[in-house]
């Protein structure tokens, strides 16, 4: 059986700074979504990032150094049930950890094996969030504050021309009934695991989700940066939608056009390469 290996360690200075630095970073994502929310203000981009993500702006803003790192003078009781003490100070128990959580661990760490080993598909043109709108009226989107770019009748006939290719269980499960049998596949829970692909925004905007639901094995700063990503793709998410979102900053890629299309897979191909490294970090950091 090989041995554990000795944790780093880090000094009150250097984890001290290491903790400030990420609550710095996560306020400037917190503190303009904490604004809105008390105005009782929607924004249909950069609200989902809080809605359908389950991790509280506290939790994010919460750190933890990861697993197999010392944190020299530090308290037990400061860092939470996860933790125990040691001759200097704190670490991880990551054996505790990994025996209350070890079936969601497993079964995270195997989507992203899975989904890392697949080749990367860019043919979507971000229908699916067409497919979310497809024959309904201004009153029954979900976003029905903000207007479509087009007529629900013309939206209607670029989801039938460019038909849809969706592979993600979480997206296709917001289909409008009449959209989910225009699409390619009939992805479930069940078939996650086979459908997934490294092309696909919201498979890689979900590295989010698996970051924080390995937390605290995995560093803050690895769950913030892929919370970064999220962000960028999610605003790439809404520009190709159906809505017109400029008012906000947000000019609209033209997914219905060829110009469009070759923007969206451009930048497409650009976060699947991002979230390549990140997908790599997650699997490092919970190895099997």
């Amino acid at each position: 059986m090989t041995a554990a290996l000795a944790p780093a360690v880090l000094d009150g200075t250097a984890w001290q700074a290491r903790r400030r630095a990420h609550q710095e970073r996560v306020d400037a994502w917190l503190t303009p979504h904490l604004a809105r929310r008390r105005r009782g203000e929607r924004h249909p981009v950069a609200d989902f990032l809080f809605s359908y993500y389950s991790h509280r702006p506290a939790q994010l803003r919460r750190w933890h150094p990861g697993a197999g790192v010392e944190l020299r003078g530090a308290d037990p009781a400061e860092f939470g049930r996860d933790y125990r003490a040691t001759t200097a100070g704190v670490t991880l128990d990551t054996e505790a950890v990994r025996g209350r959580r070890g079936d969601s661990i497993a079964w995270i760490r195997s989507l992203l094996a899975a989904t890392s080993g697949r080749t990367p598909h860019f043919g979507c043109f971000g229908m699916h969030e067409w497919a979310m709108v497809y024959r309904q009226t201004q009153d029954e989107l979900r976003h029905n504050a903000w207007p479509l770019r087009l007529t629900p009748e013309r939206t209607a006939e670029v989801v039938q021309e460019r038909g849809v290719r969706c592979s993600h269980f979480d997206a296709f499960r917001f289909f409008t009934p009449p959209a989910r049998p225009l699409n390619l596949l009939s992805p479930t829970r069940e078939t996650q695991h086979a459908n997934e692909q490294p092309g696909c925004l919201h498979a890689n905007m979900d590295l989010y989700k698996w970051a924080y639901k390995l937390s605290p094995l995995v560093s803050s700063e690895l769950v913030a940066d892929a919370f970064a990503l999220t962000r960028e793709i999610r605003t790439l998410d809404m520009r190709a939608s159906p809505y017109d979102l400029a008012a906000l900053g947000h000019p609209p890629v033209r997914v219905e056009t060829p110009e469009g299309r070759a923007e969206y897979a451009a930048a497409q191909r650009g976060f699947a390469d991002r979230a390549a490294v990140l997908r790599d970090r997650l699997l490092a950091a919970v190895p099997a």
